[in-house]
């Protein structure tokens, strides 16, 4: 099974429109699935995302096969062009740094409010919290971050359906990282 972390429900509604995922409710957290793909949305925040990554973690029998994804939007520096799909390799979050399974050198900073200004290379606010979660469970075998480049440090410009546009756009990069 592949359970997935989205913050924004533009973020889910491009997985759900290209598996055709169905809706549920656990608890506080809107869910969506099928056979192959669990999918939940966190909100905003590293609270929220370890609370939905922990609620997945809680409520699902989880193999060694099974594969788990924090995928959403970012601001990067404009070296990055807007789109790009960028695997995370290392998380700064509070000045500390988590070095995570990857072969990726991208270092991404999990902030708790939105960065108007090129302080760091790469951001977001649920990353952490998804990691968090899914490094305290030894259930939990892999798992990626996966960031797409909305904007630069200008988060006012991001709208639901660029974000939706977005992460769809991603989707064939994002199954060739996973596989």
């Amino acid at each position: 099974m592949l359970y997935i972390v989205v913050a924004l429900k533009p973020e889910a509604q491009a997985f759900v429109d290209r598996y055709k995922l169905k809706k549920s409710k656990p608890k506080d957290f809107t869910q969506f699935s099928n056979e192959f793909i669990t999918l939940i949305v966190s909100g905003i925040g590293v609270n929220n995302s370890v609370q939905a990554t922990q609620t997945l973690i809680n409520h699902y029998d989880i193999s060694d096969d099974d594969t788990f994804l924090n995928i959403g939007i970012a601001a990067a520096e404009k070296r990055y062009k807007i789109g790009t799909l960028l695997e995370i390799g290392n998380l700064n979050y509070k000045h500390k740094t988590y070095k995570l399974n990857s072969l990726s050198d991208k270092t991404l900073t999990c902030l708790d409010c939105e960065a108007f200004d090129d302080t760091y290379k790469i951001v977001d606010m649920e990353s952490f919290g998804f990691y968090d979660a899914v490094k305290h469970s030894p259930a939990i075998k892999r798992f990626y971050i996966l960031k797409v480049i909305s904007d630069h440090f200008e988060p006012r410009k991001v709208t639901k359906e660029a974000t939706k546009s977005l992460i769809f756009n991603a989707i064939d990069a994002i199954n060739e990282i996973l596989n």
